[in-house]
């Protein structure tokens, strides 16, 4: 069981296929092997050598209770510590949701590590506070309802989410949420990049609007998934995959051209 150590903590990876390196990092309450549970790796792994994140706090990844762990930069380090560990110095980015602003924090904060990056479902302006005011409308709750509670009873009706969240450290779930839960103001630090970006989300998830407009200021390209909300554009790979694929074979196209030159 490989593991990438950093900052006196472990994170946990695997590694399949051929090809150009590409990091995929799942969200909140989800694991590496997820993406492979909904069908993105097997598809992937024939193109791209890939490489699934267990993120710090879930899955065989350790779980520190102190929320500064988990702050954006250290979280940018914990996937470069990887790629060092593998020994590869610049790969393709890929996350969802908390993932997302995990790999927009690479073109931040690690641009020469990154080819490419790929971000699905996570409003840079205002993060997580704006997807939490949209469910306390929608269900007519309070507004001082406990959100890491909300977030997580969610998520525990997924039978995969609930077995990740009845194996992790609760302290350290709350510690991980204390962190990206205020994490915003991302979309300022994402003009002028040079990493290419491609955004998407689910055209009922209350994050598609904000990520579009983000993506046209930021010069990015962008795709909505029809009728997905935030849950249903994570499981709709066969939608997903196309447009991803097209923008990720500029690396493949790269590490041709590069084989052919040597």
């Amino acid at each position: 069981m490989p593991f990438a150590r950093v900052g006196g903590v472990k994170v946990h990876y695997e590694v399949t296929g051929d090809g150009p390196p590409l990091v995929l990092h799942p969200g909140m309450f989800c694991v590496g092997e997820h993406w492979a549970r909904r069908g993105y790796t097997a598809v992937l792994r024939g193109e791209h050598t890939v490489i699934a994140i267990d993120p710090l706090g879930l899955g065989a990844s350790d779980g520190p209770h102190d929320p500064a762990a988990y702050a954006l930069p250290r979280r940018v380090a914990h996937v470069t510590a990887v790629l060092d560990d593998l020994g590869v110095e610049r790969a393709a980015c890929w996350g969802y949701s908390l993932g997302a602003l995990t790999v927009l924090g690479m073109a931040v904060h690690a641009p020469e590590r990154c080819t490419r990056v790929v971000a699905g479902a996570w409003d840079p302006v205002d993060g997580f506070r704006s997807g939490l005011e949209h469910a306390l409308r929608t269900y007519g709750l309070p507004a001082d309802t406990d959100p890491f509670t909300l977030l997580r009873d969610g998520a525990h009706t997924d039978p995969e989410q609930a077995a990740v969240i009845d194996a992790a450290d609760p302290e350290a779930l709350r510690a991980n949420f204390a962190a990206f839960s205020g994490d915003r103001g991302l979309d300022a630090r994402l003009v002028g990049t040079r990493v290419p970006l491609l955004m998407y989300c689910g055209t009922e998830d209350p994050w598609h609007d904000p990520m579009r407009a983000v993506a046209g200021r930021v010069g990015a390209g962008f795709f909505g998934v029809p009728g997905a909300d935030h849950g249903g554009a994570w499981v709709r790979c066969d939608d997903v995959l196309p447009d991803v694929r097209r923008f990720l074979a500029g690396d493949r196209a790269d590490d041709t051209a590069g084989d052919t030159a040597g």
